[in-house]
């Protein structure tokens, strides 16, 4: 079991930061793959960026590559989403995830935190 709670999302302007946590707890950290997910009103939920149990490897939707960087910190068993240029278009709620197995499809998320980004 993992559990999962986010912090540090808000409102923000277009073209501001905002700086998103993701604290684990539950099992080895460095054991899972972590990913950062968004469900905007009336859409489906989509993949923001993943990093691998190293934190060598991430990947980016396209529509947020050169703007969000994904990072982790497995001596705090803590992911990141750093998102700087934001647009209206990212207002969303944002989840962290954990994979711990071969699947794509997480197994653990978190309750989710409100980013909003007004024009």
């Amino acid at each position: 079991q993992v559990q999962l709670v986010e912090s540090g999302g808000g409102l923000v302007q277009a073209g501001g930061s905002l700086r998103l946590s993701c604290a684990a707890s539950g099992r080895t950290f460095s054991s899972v793959r972590m990913g950062w997910f968004r469900q905007a009103p009336g859409k489906e939920r989509e993949v923001v960026a993943r990093i691998s149990r190293s934190g060598g490897i991430t990947s980016y939707a396209d529509s947020v590559k050169g703007r969000f960087t994904i990072s982790r910190d497995n001596a705090k068993n803590t992911v990141y989403l750093q998102m700087n240029s934001l647009k209206p278009e990212d207002t969303a709620v944002y989840y962290c995830a954990a994979t711990s197995g071969g699947s794509s499809v997480p197994e653990y998320w978190g309750q989710g935190t409100q980013v909003t980004v007004s024009s």
